[in-house]
């Protein structure tokens, strides 16, 4: 269906279609992190080392990503988007007809292969259905669910672990996916593209490898009882792999991420601060409602409370990005918070009795608005000095390396978690302690990529960089 032929409703609805899909994905991604203790003790687990439940789905969407605009222009945004949906929503049910860890890991796995369709592709029909002046409000309108998902996800994942069942908190996709999928059938256009072009499954093959072994690696430890041996094996083969990839892509005529990419500083320095700090970005909404229930004894439902000044203040801030970037500089300004954002993480392990409220919500707010600040500019960094013809790969290539992060962030914490609680094993609050040890460890690691800034050679600002 070309642009020129759609109409006015079908416009609409599509926005509406893409929003929704959003809002769903956005939505998944922050309710389950207040459900994990009640998960853990539903599963007979441990609640420490439940953090595989979200790897596991993160971590399928980071495989995929680079594969979705191939498979999109092959078989169409329609199809592949129902497909996508259609995998969302069986792994959502799956999720909640599962009696253990290993089937709702294969579930969420499931839910992954969903999500890292459905969003690519949707935001691809989306541009390519509206042009020129049309285009910036259709994006601002489609991106307004990601901004509401992570508002009310952790409070509404509280409400129903606490008054109805954690599986519930899958269960509600199933009717909204099924209307997805009707909405989809009627109202997204897309037939595949003639002439593609072969895809490079050598190099997609090498790149997945390298990204599943080093993941499995550091989760492994916590959540399958690897040893040393094992999870060192693991890693070597997940570096050969990536070895093996950039021998590749130095060959290839057109391999799947072009390593002239790497040419370009600005990209360069930005996916690299990008992973290392949101390392601990990433990790620190999955270790909040974790400690706020288990150390600190809070209820479901206050734990997904406090966690909605995280996502207020990032919402209220976001627009400050460009004037303090323009002011300050890239450089000045992502040293400047990244340091900020190291010791508000760092601060989280001070105290060894529960805070008052006050305190709570004002250290959340705080780590709101520098995290969102934060992931604002780097993004807009790695993205801005790119040419037309390379705005694609590295745009997936940033989104790739912001799902590794996250899966590996929360695989991290959760080694570190089991390692500090055998480390204090015998000690009076032990579980506290182990959480008052991560937080320090995964706040040191943020302040660690600030030198990773530090090597842009310049102090550029947003739009001249």
């Amino acid at each position: 269906m070309l642009t020129t032929e759609v109409t006015p409703q079908i416009s609409r609805s599509l926005l509406w279609l893409v929003a929704g899909g959003l809002f769903m994905l956005t939505l998944d991604a922050t309710i389950v992190t207040t459900a994990l203790p009640a998960m853990a003790l539903n599963l007979g687990e441990s609640p420490l080392s439940m953090q595989s439940v979200i790897v596991a789905y993160v971590m399928t969407m980071a495989l995929l990503i680079p594969a979705s605009g191939w498979l999109a222009d092959r078989f169409g945004t329609r199809r592949t988007y129902i497909t996508a949906i259609a995998l969302f929503t069986v792994g959502s049910l799956c999720c909640g007809l599962a009696q253990s860890l290993d089937q709702l890991l294969i579930a969420r796995v499931l839910q992954g292969m969903g999500s890292a369709l459905m969003l690519p592709v949707g935001r691809l029909a989306v541009i390519r259905m509206f042009t020129g002046s049309r285009l910036l409000p259709a994006i601002s309108f489609v991106t307004i669910p990601s901004l509401i998902g992570p508002l009310i996800g952790p409070a509404l994942g509280g409400w129903m672990v606490q008054f109805a069942s954690w599986q519930w908190i899958f269960l509600i996709n199933v009717p909204v996916g099924f209307l997805g999928v009707l909405g989809a059938w009627k109202y997204m256009p897309g037939q595949p593209l003639a002439g593609l072009g072969r895809f490079d499954f050598v190099g997609y093959g090498l790149l997945g490898a390298g990204m599943f072994c080093l993941t499995l690696a550091l989760d492994g430890i916590a959540s399958f009882g690897f040893d040393w041996r094992v999870a060192s094996t693991l890693a070597l083969v997940g570096l050969a792999a990536l070895a093996g990839y950039w021998q590749h892509a130095r060959r290839h005529q057109s391999p799947l991420y072009p390593l002239n990419l790497l040419t370009v500083d600005s990209l360069r320095i930005g996916l690299v601060g990008n992973f290392v700090a949101r390392l601990g970005c990433s990790s620190t909404p999955f270790l909040l409602p974790l400690f706020l229930q288990v150390a600190q004894g809070y209820s479901p439902l206050n734990a997904g409370l406090l966690m909605l000044p995280v996502a207020l203040t990032g919402i209220a801030v976001k627009s400050l990005t460009n004037r303090l970037v323009t002011r300050m500089g890239y450089r000045c300004f992502l040293v400047t918070n990244t340091l900020l954002i190291g010791l508000t993480i760092s601060s989280f392990a001070i105290g060894h009795e529960p805070r008052g409220v006050a305190l709570q919500v004002l250290a959340l707010c705080i780590f709101g608005a520098l995290n969102s600040l934060q992931l604002t500019a780097m993004s807009t960094l790695t993205l801005e000095d790119l040419g037309t013809h390379q705005t694609s790969s590295g745009n997936s290539a940033l989104t790739m390396v912001q799902m590794l992060s996250m899966g590996m962030g929360v695989s991290c914490a959760g080694g570190l978690l089991v390692f500090f609680s055998h480390w204090f094993a015998g000690q009076p609050e032990v579980i506290g302690m182990a959480f008052r040890a991560t937080f320090a460890f995964m706040g040191a690691l943020t302040l660690f990529s600030t030198g990773i800034f530090w090597r842009l050679k310049t102090n550029p600002v947003m739009g001249n960089s």
